[in-house]
């Protein structure tokens, strides 16, 4: 029962700070792409799932937020 209870709570925790993450990794994005090289192909997919990021942001979706921002970094670099 302990553990059913804590993962509930981890589990409530883990949205907000999701949520806190997201503009920040959008703003690492922002500023990285100032300076990318990267291929076109490349370049629009970082704009495609940076843009991607900031809608599931508003909407909420915050796990899928930080993924889209996740693989935006990555391609980046960062």
């Amino acid at each position: 029962m302990k553990h059913l209870i804590t993962a509930a709570v981890l589990a409530l925790l883990a949205g907000p700070a999701a949520a806190h993450q997201c503009p920040a990794d959008m703003a690492a994005v922002d500023a990285a792409l100032k300076t990318a090289s990267l291929s076109a192909a490349d370049l629009a997919r970082v704009k495609q799932l940076r843009a991607e990021g900031e809608q599931l942001h508003r909407a909420g979706s915050h796990g899928a937020s930080v993924r889209a921002l996740a693989e935006a970094k990555a391609l980046l670099g960062l």
